[in-house]
């Protein structure tokens, strides 16, 4: 009795992996990232692409140009969550620029009352 090869492939798995897998089951970073935290690629190496997981290296080919959390969540189809644990570890080695946002500024008074001033200044 002859074994076809269909019969001894192995079942399909699912090209998709699970979040905590991506992450290694964590949660948070050490960056403050929101969904409109810009991200930016200061020289790109590509050296260090090479190096990636599949999914971070498509992270920092995209913040090649500078984009939000949300745009890369969205632009790579991944979980919000997996691409801040993603884009926090990418930005703890220096492969990536974390713009600061205005909550960076909320205790900062003099950088608020000039923001004050400024919109008061705008024509009506």
């Amino acid at each position: 009795m002859s074994v076809s090869k269909k019969d001894t492939a192995l079942p399909r798995r699912s090209r998709r992996i699970r979040a905590y897998a991506l992450t290694g089951g964590r949660t948070s970073t050490r960056h403050q990232l929101l969904v409109e935290t810009l991200v930016s690629v200061p020289q790109y190496d590509p050296a260090l692409s090479d190096t990636l997981m599949p999914e971070s290296r498509s992270l920092y080919e995209r913040a090649r140009t500078r984009c939000s959390i949300a745009e890369l969540s969205v632009g790579l189809d991944l979980p919000l969550g997996v691409v801040r644990v993603l884009i926090g570890d990418l930005a703890s080695q220096g492969a990536v620029f974390v713009h600061p946002t205005a909550h960076a500024y909320h205790h900062d008074t003099n950088v608020l009352e000039r923001i004050l001033d400024g919109l008061k200044r705008l024509p009506a």
